[in-house]
């Protein structure tokens, strides 16, 4: 009988009062803390993954609706793991127990390789880094294609931030994004980019309460700071909370309250998933990377204490 914890093979990193726990099944962020407060909503080692939390989405992030696509003039069906609404969720390395790369007390870095597949018959390795430092944070994603012909691409993260006590409700929100996805209420299938002045429930420009706003939305148009940076800002009422820091490479990021029917983890947490495309890129082609056969793509992300 094995002894490795359902979330795989554990690595704890450490340095400037962030530690970070590392779950090899979908190289997830399993936990992080600052000075012992928790930044994410963590999960047990022994535990099933809960609702994809902590994991790193590749080779798409979100959905590919119906699981159909076409790319090079190939017509593509993905399997649907998202059963009940008919999509492809999150793509295809979620559940994959990544390999050691390396490690050292402040760092890892894991490796998986997408094998070729019905739906997605191409292979891909991706490199994931996770570093704690001072500022934080920052994983790193870098895609190789090492196949000999092109690869539609996309990644971004799956952390559920916390801010403190209260949970979602009671939490303030900062996301500099003037334009938002609006989907479909029944299957959340894109529909149409629209500005935030007009649907002004899912405007935090301004820093303001999420009370009991539903979002599961993806946002654009962000106001960055001169380095390119963009950061989206979650608050407990206490003033503590958590930032989520990205630059252009992910030029979308993707909100969602949690909304469950377990009260025990009803809207426990704030879902902020910076991406490097919006959902369905597979089918609308809006920010998809193609990488060309032995070409490399990286993106990147930080989560800080406030």
């Amino acid at each position: 009988m094995t002894t490795t914890p359902r979330s795989g093979r554990q690595f704890t990193i450490f340095s400037d009062g962030y530690e970070a726990t590392i779950a090899s099944v979908g190289a997830s962020l399993r936990a992080l803390t600052f000075q012992g407060r928790d930044l994410v909503v963590p999960f047990d080692a022994d535990a099933v993954r809960p609702a994809y939390r902590g994991a790193t989405l590749a080779p798409w992030p979100n959905r590919v609706v119906d699981g159909i696509y076409s790319f090079g003039g190939v017509d593509h069906q993905l399997a649907l793991t998202e059963p009940a609404r008919g999509h492809a969720l999150h793509g295809l390395l979620a559940w994959v127990d990544w390999s050691l790369v390396s490690t050292a007390s402040d760092r890892v870095t894991l490796e998986a390789t997408i094998p070729a597949q019905d739906g997605y018959p191409l292979r891909v390795t991706v490199q994931t880094e996770y570093a704690v430092g001072i500022d934080g944070l920052t994983q790193t994603v870098t895609a190789t294609n090492v196949d000999d012909v092109p690869a539609p691409w996309g990644t971004g993260p799956h952390p559920y931030l916390w801010a403190g006590d209260g949970g979602v409700d009671a939490w303030t929100l900062s996301l500099p994004a003037s334009e938002v996805l609006l989907v479909t209420e029944d299957r959340l299938s894109p529909v149409r980019v629209e500005a935030v002045e007009l649907v002004p429930e899912f405007d935090f420009r301004e820093e303001r309460l999420i009370g009991e706003t539903f979002i599961d939305h993806a946002f654009t148009s962000l106001e960055r700071h001169p380095s390119g940076v963009a950061a989206v800002t979650v608050r407990a009422a206490d003033g503590h909370g958590v930032a989520i820091t990205f630059d252009e490479r992910c030029p979308w990021v993707q909100v969602h309250t949690a909304d469950t029917p377990l009260p025990e983890t009803n809207r426990i947490g704030l879902a902020v998933e910076p991406m490097t495309c919006p959902p369905d890129a597979f089918n609308s082609g809006v920010d998809l990377v193609v990488l060309e056969p032995g070409e490399s793509h990286a993106a990147a992300w930080r989560i800080s204490a406030i």
